[in-house]
């Protein structure tokens, strides 16, 4: 047995409480090294001898008792290129736990704390792994209603255009141009409004913004006021009326901030530029030197944009400032939770009191940051509830939509990335195909309907919370932004009413049927790279569904245990079944 292949901490995502009574437990091995884990655990207090006074809780060298344990087998809970994945969910009677693993490979061994050993020690719980007290404050406390939501992402400026009224000087006719980085086309509040049913027959559930704050681009990342509406967006009693629109229809809320940066236009800014340091502001931003050069620039700023200075958050008036913001309109208007551009930029101190603040004013608000990397740092239950998931994006992308890896590889990332997060994170985890920030999914998969079709099905019937970033749902294309950022087609002969129909359906079965969200487990029960298929297990208890996926050019049979109902037409389906090509079946056991 590879011993160094053997991985484990006492720390998320090894091991974290899921909830007041449950621990999690995981183990990684070396790929196909292992065949069996147990875990062993037990109170840390409680032993066991032949003599009743020998079975006090403190450890005594001098009296002839062993430690209590139980020996309870792990799952496997998937692989990847480089590990097995192993799991358990044990209740610990009175919330502690001191924990190891007794691995069988060609050889067995029992791995602790302190190391590996033949056999198990039992002479005392302290060379073992220890979850001390399972407290409720420290378990992560993510919001439960967006394990239910489908969100849709609307960037203000393109989605429609409701009230020609408050249109900025120069508003192209709606669509008559391609989008750019400077033209505007009149996307407000009032076309969100107009256009509610176009939400609810899709059947989306949350609504997720891009910034609506004031701002002099089209894209409004480039913030001049946190506390005001962008007036070509609408007044705030056509802001509070679209939020009440979209709640009376059961659509949640989620609008996006950026706290790592600011226009260069906004007034702290622009009196460090006329004052230097002298300006009360010059602390609100890492400058290298007096007086402030833009053309350099000599101050830090977003990646290399000289028009975005970066602020200093550390600052106790900057921190101030952007909390009272994250907390303004969540009491005001009440928004259900904030989307955090270039989240990973800004200082974790700074995070945590942000959720202190958003939290105190709606104890259930949903907070996911923008990190497109490792993001286990953020997700310990003491800053963000999610991120966007970009990482398992290009994974979808790459295998449904460009062909370019295998369903292994697929197979491969899913694994990886449902097992470097908690649970309590994976149920609430942003996951997307596309965005603002990327190139359009049936761009990427050149135009190939059925191709958009797979990427729609394996998305929301996976866990988490979905995202649909607006108009791919009828078949919009566009390259990388602003090509990406297009104005939405309302033209619905110019639609791909099929597509739209294939989504509504497969949110429906999401909502009807929640093991194929997060109420299940996820197992790829069936690998094929030759025939380019798989087929993976979601579970609860003894209701199974199976989703059978053909990612090949060629239709594909395969053989299935029992007989199914067919979700997306109704069928039944017993033994052998057909997979058309570059499609997907989603069934029921009956």
């Amino acid at each position: 047995m590879n011993q160094a292949g053997v991985v484990h901490r006492a720390l998320s995502p090894f091991v974290y409480a899921y909830d007041q009574e449950t621990v999690h437990v995981r183990l990684m091995t070396a790929k196909d090294d292992v065949r069996e884990v147990m875990l062993i655990h037990g109170d840390p207090y409680e032993w066991e001898a032949e003599r009743e006074e020998d079975r006090d809780w403190n450890f005594d060298p001098e009296k002839e008792k062993s430690w209590k344990i139980e020996r309870t087998p792990m799952q496997h809970n998937g692989s990847d290129a480089t590990y097995d994945y192993w799991f358990i969910a044990i209740r610990p009677e009175r919330k502690r736990v001191r924990y190891g693993f007794e691995v069988h490979g060609d050889t067995s061994a029992v791995l602790t704390e302190r190391g590996w050993y033949d056999e198990a020690p039992l002479d005392h719980p302290g060379y073992y792994f220890s979850v001390p007290y399972v407290h409720a404050t420290d378990v992560f406390d993510t919001p439960d209603w967006v394990k239910d939501t489908v969100w849709y992402q609307i960037f203000p400026e393109r989605f429609a255009n409701g009230d020609p009224t408050n249109d900025p000087a120069g508003t192209k006719e709606w669509g008559s141009e391609a989008p750019a980085f400077q033209n505007f086309f009149g996307g407000d509040f009032q076309g969100v409004i107009n256009h509610i049913d176009h939400l609810k027959r899709l059947g989306v559930t949350g609504v997720y913004f891009c910034p609506v704050f004031q701002a002099p681009s089209n894209h409004k990342y480039d913030t001049l006021d946190y506390l005001k509406l962008d007036p070509s967006f609408g007044d705030e009693e056509t802001f509070r009326k679209m939020i009440d629109v979209l709640h009376e229809n059961g659509i949640r809320v989620l609008l996006d901030a950026v706290f790592n940066h600011i226009s260069e236009d906004h007034p702290a800014f622009q009196d460090v530029l006329a004052k230097g340091q002298d300006s009360k502001y010059a602390s609100w931003f890492t400058i290298d030197s007096f007086p402030v050069d833009p053309s350099i620039p000599n101050y830090e700023v977003f990646a290399f944009e000289r028009n975005m200075p970066k602020l200093n958050t550390a600052h106790p008036d900057v921190k101030q400032y952007l909390l009272h913001v994250g907390r303004y309109w969540v009491e005001e208007f009440g928004i259900d939770g904030w989307r955090l551009d270039v989240a990973s930029e800004v200082d974790h101190a700074f995070w945590r009191d942000f959720r202190k603040e958003v939290r105190a004013a709606n104890g259930t608000c949903y907070i996911v940051g923008e990190c497109w990397t490792d993001s286990q740092p953020w997700l310990l239950g003491d800053q963000f509830d999610a991120v966007m998931n970009y990482g398992l994006t290009e994974s979808f992308l790459t295998c449904f939509a460009t062909g370019e890896t295998t369903v292994r590889d697929f197979s491969n990332a899913v694994s990886r990335n449902l097992n470097w997060h908690s649970q309590n994170v994976n149920e609430v985890m942003f996951n997307l195909i596309d965005s603002h920030d990327t190139p359009r999914a049936l761009t990427r998969a050149k135009g190939n309907i059925d191709r958009m079709k797979l990427l729609f099905t394996t998305l929301l019937t996976f866990p988490g919370t979905p995202v649909i970033y607006y108009g791919d749902e009828i078949g919009m294309m566009g390259g990388q932004d602003p090509a990406n950022r297009a104005c939405m087609e309302w033209d619905e002969a110019k639609q791909n009413r099929e597509l739209f129909d294939h989504v509504a359906q497969l949110i429906a079965l999401r909502k009807q049927h929640p093991i194929l969200a997060n109420a299940g487990t996820y197992h790829f029960q069936r690998i094929d790279d030759t025939k380019q298929t798989f087929v993976v297990e979601r579970r609860q208890g003894e209701q199974v569904y199976l989703l059978v996926v053909n990612v090949s050019e060629e239709a594909q049979s395969l053989s299935l245990e029992g007989t199914y109902e067919s979700l997306l037409d109704e069928t039944t389906l017993p033994g052998t079944i057909q997979v058309e090509a570059v499609s997907a079946l989603l069934l029921r056991h009956v």
